[in-house]
């Protein structure tokens, strides 16, 4: 079976040339012929006239379409390829790729989401505003070498970030070399606040827990002393190490479960819940605790679902910590409302509010501003007693902070406290 061998690149445009120029040369020959015919003209003459004819029709779109491609191959520019453009795309990091003088050439979504400022063919400078990032990238540009820097970004929540440029060789239009700086952005975060975790857990720990562990040590040597043989002391004693140890076994589930959220701060949930389910659940979970305190719980919730974008675990001990401290500290006022409802952030934005109130004592002013303040306590005493542990408004204070949410505090002193859990509401696409 017989191959026609393709026509090589060089013959193309001639070919191209003669197929656009068809109509021209037939014309050409039909007028020549009859002029020959007539007598007017020699055939000799006649072929010489449909040679330059014919040359006037290929030769200048011939020299046209090589100077028109040798510009386009002056325009192309290698870094800005597909393939380059798909390897920055494909990074996990953040990364984005500059020319010599820090134009953005790629960037990834990740980049994009880092610093939604960044522009293809504006300079980085003007979208990266940290000094830590600006002086790096300078620096690096002006000697081409490797340059490393760690920042602080605090938008939307605190974020450790380690900056790593790498000067990239890359070939140019005209065969030469030439540099790109490659920008990648790796999160430090977790790392950060593991470490700070565990700092925090153990001074807050060995500081809570010296207390309850000096008195479990003060009545065991008790017990094993004068009131060995006492069976009313023995009982008394017992009643309180009982309390000490449940107090002890709190507040470690309470700095373990800061701890976590802490740790995810930075990590907004993106999974749709619904908050009257999870109110509910936390309402019959601590009717147990109203009855023995003797206090109303009036629930007032819509009737349609209400979705927010969180984590439902955290939710459930966010509201337990809010209902359970109107129980605890409010119960005087012998009643608490607790209601879900819609309305407008001031910056005109819609939210979700989940308010607690209570009837009781209230809480003065001056110390609002610091309830949501680790193991602080209005009153050290009564909190004790109530077996606070002083962490459950900073863990609310925190968890409403990972749902990019906020928690506003109200109160008038004998005319009890509010407590209202505000969260960003999701976006549906009738909204968007």
């Amino acid at each position: 079976m017989a191959i026609d061998a393709p026509s090589s690149p060089a013959a193309q445009p001639w070919s191209d040339r003669l197929r656009h120029s068809t109509i021209i040369l037939i014309a050409a020959a039909l007028a020549l012929s009859v002029v020959v015919s007539l007598g007017e003209l020699s055939a000799l003459h006649a072929i010489a006239v449909f040679l330059c004819i014919a040359a006037a029709a290929l030769i200048p779109w011939r020299l046209h379409d090589t100077a028109a491609s040798r510009d386009d191959v002056r325009r192309i520019n290698p870094v800005e390829s597909a393939a380059v453009a798909a390897v920055v795309a494909g990074m996990p990091d953040p990364a984005v790729l500059l020319d010599r003088a820090g134009r953005v050439i790629h960037l990834n979504a990740a980049a994009a989401q880092l610093a939604p400022a960044l522009r293809r063919n504006e300079l980085a400078q003007f979208a990266l505003r940290s000094p830590e990032i600006i002086t790096a990238l300078r620096e690096s540009i002006a000697t081409t070498e490797p340059r490393r820097a760690t920042y602080l970004d605090h938008v939307p929540v605190d974020r450790w970030m380690e900056l790593i440029i790498t000067p990239v060789p890359v070939p140019t239009s005209f065969g030469g070399a030439d540099k790109c700086m490659l920008m990648t952005f790796h999160d430090q975060t977790p790392l950060r606040r593991v470490e700070e975790m565990r700092a925090d857990f153990v001074a807050n720990a060995s500081h809570e827990l010296r207390t309850p562990l000096a008195a479990l040590s003060g009545f065991i040597d008790t017990l094993q002393g004068q009131a060995k043989d006492d069976p009313r002391a023995r009982e008394r004693f017992l009643g309180i190490m009982h309390n000490q140890a449940s107090r002890m076994a709190r507040l470690i589930d309470d700095l373990l479960s800061l701890s976590r959220v802490e740790l995810s701060a930075h990590v907004r949930p993106d999974t749709l819940v619904d908050l009257q389910p999870i109110i509910r659940q936390v309402a019959d979970g601590l009717e147990p605790l109203a009855r023995e305190r003797q206090v109303e719980v009036d629930i007032h919730l819509p009737e349609p679902p209400v979705m927010i974008a969180g984590d439902r675990e955290e939710l459930l001990r966010l509201f337990e910590n809010l209902i359970e401290n109107a129980l605890k500290y409010g119960a005087s006022g012998g009643r608490v409302i607790v209601s879900l409802t819609s309305s407008a952030a001031t910056d005109g934005t819609q939210e979700i509010r989940v308010m607690v109130r209570d009837f009781g004592p209230g809480i003065a002013p001056e110390h609002l501003p610091r309830l949501t303040e680790r193991f602080y306590r209005v009153d050290v005493g009564d909190s004790r007693s109530q077996g606070g542990t002083g962490l459950g408004l900073s863990l609310v204070k925190h968890i409403l902070n990972r749902h990019r949410g906020r928690l506003l505090i109200e109160s008038v002193p004998k005319q009890g406290a509010t407590f209202t859990a505000c969260f960003p509401q999701v976006k549906t696409s009738a909204q968007s």
